[in-house]
């Protein structure tokens, strides 16, 4: 936690609750489940930000150095949309199951926007698309990421069979690509991976980088990303456990 809000990069934790907890306390995993107007998503995200601001000492100006930050450090916490959803809950799928939160280094969230995709092959091209500016299109591996897929999103998905399991599959086989046109100077951008990596296929996200969640309102083909904080050694590591 101290890495995360020590970082000058716009992250902050985001909370996303499993089971029937949270129907039980009233959270939203409906319509606007990211946004305002829910009591308990937004006084669990808020008091975890009080703790880490009052107790951690992560103020502005001071341990928390973020040269922008971004709105989701007021709160962030949302629950699953259990019922419809192509996937089991993400707990459940990091082998923690029944009432439980997972936390997660996120950054400014931004939208998928495919209205048009009938086929979950066209919808994962579409996720693969947005998913590659994760960080920077030239980034790779060293950024996690959460997809949150929308119901609509999710009914194109069930309808084919698709589970959590195939879909991050289409996906990485999507996002990896020749290391040519990502080390730094290609295209022109000094930005990019280091020397080496040419004619290497790289994968955008390291094994488990990518995190899939079901939530939203049944109308609209809405989906959203979450761009991850710094992964692995050093960084941070998404983090499941029970509530009990």
């Amino acid at each position: 936690m101290h890495g995360l809000l020590a970082t000058t990069m716009p992250v902050g934790p985001v909370i996303v609750c499993s089971g029937p907890g949270t129907r039980a306390i009233g959270m939203n995993s409906g319509g606007n489940a990211l946004g305002q107007g829910n009591r308990a998503n937004a006084t669990i995200g808020r008091a975890l930000q009080l703790v880490v601001r009052n107790v951690g000492g992560g103020r502005p100006g001071e341990v928390d150095r973020a040269t922008q930050g971004q709105p989701g450090k007021l709160s962030a916490c949302f629950a699953e949309a259990e019922d419809g959803s192509p996937f089991e809950p993400l707990a459940a799928s990091r082998a923690v199951t029944g009432d439980a939160l997972t936390l997660f280094a996120g950054g400014g969230w931004w939208p998928v926007v495919d209205q048009r995709s009938r086929t979950p092959e066209s919808l994962a091209r579409s996720f693969a698309a947005s998913l590659r500016g994760v960080g920077h299109p030239k980034l790779a591996i060293a950024f996690d990421a959460m997809l949150i897929v929308c119901p609509e999103h999710g009914r194109v998905l069930r309808e084919a069979g698709w589970d959590r399991s195939r879909l991050l599959a289409e996906l990485e086989e999507l996002l990896t690509v020749p290391g040519d046109g990502l080390t730094a100077g290609a295209d022109g951008i000094a930005e990019g991976l280091p020397p080496g990596f040419e004619g290497v296929p790289v994968p955008k996200f390291r094994p488990g980088g990518l995190l899939l969640v079901h939530a939203g309102g049944t109308a609209g083909m809405f989906s959203t990303v979450v761009p991850g904080w710094f992964s692995g050694p050093g960084g941070s590591e998404p983090t499941t456990v029970p509530i009990r």
